[in-house]
């Protein structure tokens, strides 16, 4: 077991993926930190050995799956699902302008802006939405231009003590976290397969879902995304529940085979939720 593991994620400072890398990396003493500038470059840092973990958001209760996090899983080799975690999403909208109506521009993260989405059509429904890398990232916006606002988590705007405007932008807003490594596990709650199938024909993935389907098992998430080998070819990611452990599991796995032209299997995994301290919800 290592004793000072690398654990890579989305920085800079205050983003919602480093409340989740904290949260995972408590199990050390002394965890060493690894913000980098995009998802792609977690996976990346990873692959390569500079980081022992990486957490990355898989997929949103308001906006869905994080397409980045699941094309990258699919083109990187020998990455493996080590813990799913679950953190509850709060953000707040900072800005150093007095009032909403002096508002010209909000920045944020593309997830964080569609996962508010309905609070700007109401409350600012003729401001430019404009993307960052992250939604910490957006704070450098505010800071150098007093018309900007930022959509961020309560942390973040704490970090800089910034005003907030207004709270919790986005109810009943989930987003859970896959932290990957490259240690293949067989024991947890859930399993993760992508696949592909051999030809673009009537049926396909409904032979290959069959076998989940007649051994009782239950697919808690699927996903097509495009292989980028040429327009109408796509994989399938599908989240089993159930363990690899489990004999049924196992025979799934192996009818399946036969019907993909690729299989990969990112191993099995339990899901907790991360608790937030009372100080960090503003």
């Amino acid at each position: 077991m290592v004793l000072s593991p690398r654990i890579a994620y989305l920085g800079p400072a205050g983003t919602n993926s480093e409340t989740v890398a904290h949260a995972f990396g408590q199990q050390w003493p002394q965890p060493q930190w690894l913000a980098t500038s995009t998802i792609a470059q977690v996976l990346h840092s990873v692959a390569r050995g500079e980081a022992d973990y990486g957490v990355v958001p898989v997929e949103n209760s308001l906006e869905g799956s994080v397409s980045i996090t699941l094309d990258m899983l699919w083109q990187l080799p020998n990455l493996y699902i080590q813990q799913g975690l679950i953190l509850p999403i709060l953000h707040v909208l900072v800005s150093r302008c007095a009032q909403l109506e002096q508002i010209q521009r909000v920045y944020s993260h593309p997830q964080a802006l569609g996962q508010c989405q309905y609070w700007l059509e109401d409350h600012l429904p003729h401001i430019p939405w404009l993307p960052t890398r992250s939604t910490a990232e957006a704070l450098q916006y505010v800071e150098k231009d007093p018309q900007a606002a930022a959509i961020v988590s309560p942390r973040a705007a704490q970090s800089l003590d910034l005003p907030v405007l207004a709270t919790d932008l986005a109810a009943d807003n989930l987003t859970r976290f896959w932290v990957v490594g490259s240690q293949f596990q067989t024991a947890g709650s859930h399993t993760t397969l992508a696949f592909s199938v051999p030809e673009n024909r009537p049926g396909a993935l409904v032979r290959a879902l069959t076998h989940f389907a007649q051994r009782g098992i239950n697919l808690s998430r699927i996903e097509s995304r495009p292989t980028r080998r040429g327009l109408g070819e796509y994989f399938f990611s599908v989240d089993l529940e159930g363990s690899l452990t489990q004999p049924v599991i196992q025979e799934a796995i192996r009818a399946l085979l036969p019907e993909t032209s690729r299989l990969c299997n990112y191993g099995s995994y339990t899901i907790t939720t991360v608790e937030i301290p009372a100080a960090a919800t503003g």
